[in-house]
């Protein structure tokens, strides 16, 4: 098996690091969810033991959603730095004319254009 090439690898990189901040998203989204799940659910009047577990539980679900929130900038910049290697990378491979490699610099484009579309959703 051939060694997989700067730009193949680039390209997984871009790939991979557009699904991490989706997943954040979905993360994201889900925490939301539970908080106001928790927030509708009424404090039970009868024992308050069961209030005060829930107040720890919706103060531990907030700082995770806070910690989550704070992730998606540095995620952000990670996307923007790879993307920029890419594109160095797609230019490089640019320059072998009929050597280079067609389908890989579809895959690089094709994830470029993905990734510039989750650094705008982050935003």
């Amino acid at each position: 098996m051939a060694p997989r090439s700067p730009l193949s690898i680039s390209t997984s990189v871009v790939v991979r690091l557009v699904k991490e901040e989706a997943s954040y998203h979905r993360e994201l989204k889900q925490q939301e969810e539970r908080i106001k799940k928790l927030e509708a659910t009424p404090a039970s009047t009868e024992d308050d033991d069961d209030d005060g577990n829930r107040e720890f539980i919706l103060k531990q679900e907030r700082q995770a959603l806070e910690e989550t929130k704070n992730v998606l900038p540095s995620v952000k910049q990670k996307i923007t730095d790879a993307v920029a290697k890419l594109d160095q990378l797609l230019i490089e491979e640019g320059h072998k004319g009929m050597e280079s490699n067609v389908a890989e610099i579809d895959a690089a484009k094709e994830a470029i254009s993905r990734a510039k579309t989750a650094v705008r959703e982050i935003s």
